[in-house]
């Protein structure tokens, strides 16, 4: 049990710091009212994660990368924070084209991150 902890934590570490990263990058670089920032890295990881789950990966790997790295690479909270705001701005163009986009968007690329690892 310690160890699948230390798994998530050091996964979690890594991935926390690459989505400060990513986000601070694409935000320096495409300055925007639309939180085009949380949606790539969400979308990246909805790949990432369906290919990872689709190549089958031991447990441990799994816990590393899949719930570790990519929980913490991912965010749901920031998501949710941003539609909210988006509301209560009444940006309805940008919220409903947020929404669509992170569902409709990630779920598509879970899918074909998984076929890619050949599921």
């Amino acid at each position: 049990m310690l160890w699948n902890s230390a798994l998530v934590a050091i996964g979690g570490f890594f991935g926390a710091i690459a989505r400060f990263g990513v986000s601070n990058w694409i935000k320096q670089k495409y300055p925007s009212s639309f939180p085009i920032a949380t949606l790539l890295v969400n979308l990246v990881g909805s790949f990432l994660l369906g290919y990872m789950i689709g190549k089958g990966w031991n447990d441990s790997w799994n816990l590393l990368f899949g719930t570790g790295f990519m929980g913490a690479f991912t965010t749901f909270s920031t998501f949710k924070l941003e539609n909210v705001t988006l509301y209560l701005n009444k940006q309805w163009k940008l919220l409903i084209l947020y929404l669509l986009a992170s569902y409709m968007l990630g779920i598509l690329l879970a899918f074909l991150g998984m076929k890619a690892a050949g599921m």
